[in-house]
């Protein structure tokens, strides 16, 4: 459930860096797009988890929630994940 939030997140944020959401081709004023997604394992106190990591097509977006090269999701991430969870 907790890479679900993440990647919902992230999802979000490859949105504002290109400018449209994933399906609003006619709003592109951009010639970069998505190109897929890469797996990342990121290791939390519950266990492992494999988090889906949105790419772009000129490599210009940077994760701000899980950085590059980070492998861990923070205590901070955790706590505002398992509330998001007992809120749905």
């Amino acid at each position: 459930m907790m890479s679900s939030i993440l990647e919902g997140v992230l999802d979000e944020e490859l949105d504002k860096e290109l400018g449209y959401s994933k399906y609003d081709y006619r709003n592109k004023k951009t010639d970069n797009s998505r190109n897929g997604h890469s797996k990342k394992t990121m290791h939390t106190s519950y266990g492992d988890m494999d988090v889906s990591i949105p790419r772009d097509r000129n490599g210009e977006y940077e994760p701000q929630l899980i950085k590059k090269y980070q492998n861990t999701v923070t205590q901070d991430m955790e706590e505002k994940s398992f509330l998001c969870m007992q809120k749905e």
